[in-house]
C-alpha cells in the first residue's frame, strides 16, 4: 500500500492535453528549427522506457517543446528534471508544467549545444567512470537540425568526461531521423556505415530501440523517427585523444565507395604520401584494398595507432590538413594527379555510374 501511495505522489494532477496547451499558447512547429511535436503520450512514454528506471532520477531533458516528453519523465518517477529549451514560445507552457510539479522541473533557456550542463546538477550524484553509470540521463526529441552536431559533441564530451559525463557515464536516450538512427548503429559491412558509426561505437553501446512512423508526429515530417540509446563505454575501443580518432576515421570515409587506401592518403602531405601511406597501412596490417565500410573498429584501432606512432616521430603531421593544401595548390598544379599508392584495375577507381567520386564532408 505505502508503495502505491509513493508511485501515485510521482503523478501528475489532472492538466490540459499536449494539444489544448498548443492551442492556449497558440503554438506552431516551426520548420526552419526542424520542430516536431509528439503528441501521443504512449509514445512518449515507450521513449521514456528505453532510459530504463527514473525513479528519483535526475534526467536533462533537450528541447522539451510543449512538454509531452516532459511529462512522461515526471510520471516515471524523475525527481529532478531540467529542462533547456530555446524556444521563448515554449517557456510558458512548461511553467505551467511546473507548478504542477512544485520542485521537479527547472527551466532553463537556452542553447544546448552551448549550455554548460556539468554545472545543472550536484556533484554529489557523481559516480566513478568504472563503476555503474550515474542516476542522471539525457532524454530528448531532437531537432533533425541539431541532432548530428549535438551526438558529435557528447562523443567528444565522453571521450574527454567532461560537460555532463564528468558526472559519470551519463545514459543519452534520444530521436534521429530513421537514416540517422541506422548509421548511428550500422554494423560493419552494412550499406549504413558510416563516420558516425565508427565515432559512436567506439565510445558507447549504442542501441537503436523502435522506430516511430512520420505520421505520429505534427507536422508530419517526410521521414520516420528512431530512438537510440547509449551508454558510455568504461573503457573507449580506441585509445587515443578523440581529435586524432576523428581525423582518421573522416579521413579514411572520405571516398566511401573506394578502397580504404585513398583515404589514408589524405592524412599525409603530398611529398610524403606515398611511403607514409605505405608504413601506416603495413604497420596496421589493414588490408589497403579493403572498403571503409568493410573495416571493423579494431581495425580502425590499428590505424590510429600507427597513425599516432608517425605523428609521435613527425609532429607537425596532426596539423595537416589535406583540403587546405588543395586550397592553397596553384590552380596550374590542381590537374597533376599523383599516382595511386597501389596498382589496381582503374575501373574500381570509379563508383557504379562510372565518374569519379568525390570526398565527402558527410559526418553520415
Amino acid at each position: 500500500m505505502a508503495a502505491s501511495t509513493k508511485l501515485s505522489s510521482f503523478r501528475l494532477p489532472p492538466l490540459p492535453t499536449i494539444g489544448e496547451i498548443i492551442k492556449l499558447y497558440n503554438l506552431r512547429a516551426e520548420k526552419q528549427l526542424s520542430q516536431n511535436f509528439l503528441l501521443d503520450l504512449r509514445l512518449t512514454d515507450k521513449i521514456v522506457r528505453q532510459a530504463g528506471c527514473l525513479r528519483d532520477a535526475h534526467v536533462c531533458e533537450v528541447g522539451p517543446g510543449p512538454g509531452g516528453l516532459t511529462r512522461s519523465i515526471l510520471n516515471a518517477g524523475a525527481t529532478d528534471v531540467l529542462v533547456v529549451e530555446k524556444d521563448t514560445r515554449f517557456i510558458s507552457g512548461l511553467k505551467l508544467l511546473s507548478e504542477a510539479a512544485p520542485g521537479r522541473v527547472r527551466i532553463v533557456h537556452g542553447d544546448i549545444l552551448t549550455y554548460r550542463m556539468d554545472r545543472g546538477f550536484p556533484d554529489t550524484i557523481s559516480k566513478p567512470w568504472d563503476g555503474d553509470p550515474p542516476n542522471l540521463h539525457i532524454i530528448g526529441n531532437l531537432p533533425f537540425n541539431v541532432s548530428t552536431p549535438l551526438i558529435i559533441k557528447w562523443l567528444e564530451n565522453i571521450a574527454n568526461r567532461t560537460g555532463p559525463f564528468a558526472f559519470g557515464r551519463t545514459q543519452l536516450t534520444l530521436t534521429f531521423q530513421k537514416e540517422v538512427a541506422e548509421r548511428l548503429t550500422a554494423s560493419t559491412g552494412s550499406k549504413q556505415r558510416s563516420r558516425l558509426s565508427i565515432m559512436a561505437q567506439y565510445l558507447c553501446t549504442v542501441h537503436n530501440c523502435f522506430t516511430i512512423p512520420g505520421r505520429a508526429f505534427v507536422p508530419k515530417p517526410k521521414v520516420d523517427v528512431g530512438v537510440v540509446h547509449f551508454t558510455p563505454l568504461v573503457q573507449p575501443q580506441i585509445q587515443h585523444p578523440f581529435k586524432l580518432v576523428e581525423k582518421v576515421i573522416r579521413n579514411v570515409f572520405q571516398f566511401r565507395r573506394k578502397y580504404c587506401y585513398k583515404g589514408v592518403e589524405k592524412l599525409f602531405p603530398e611529398a610524403s604520401r606515398f611511403e607514409l601511406t605505405q608504413k601506416m597501412l603495413q604497420n596496421a596490417d589493414v588490408d589497403p584494398t579493403l572498403r571503409p565500410t568493410e573495416l571493423t573498429i579494431p581495425q580502425f584501432r590499428a590505424l590510429a595507432d600507427a597513425y599516432a606512432h608517425l605523428c609521435m616521430h613527425e609532429p607537425s603531421l596532426l596539423h595537416y590538413e589535406f583540403r587546405e593544401e588543395l586550397r592553397l595548390k596553384p590552380l596550374t598544379k590542381q590537374g597533376n594527379k599523383p599516382e595511386d599508392t597501389f596498382i589496381m584495375d582503374e575501373k574500381l577507381n570509379k563508383n557504379k555510374h562510372g565518374k569519379q567520386e568525390k570526398p565527402t564532408n558527410s559526418l553520415f
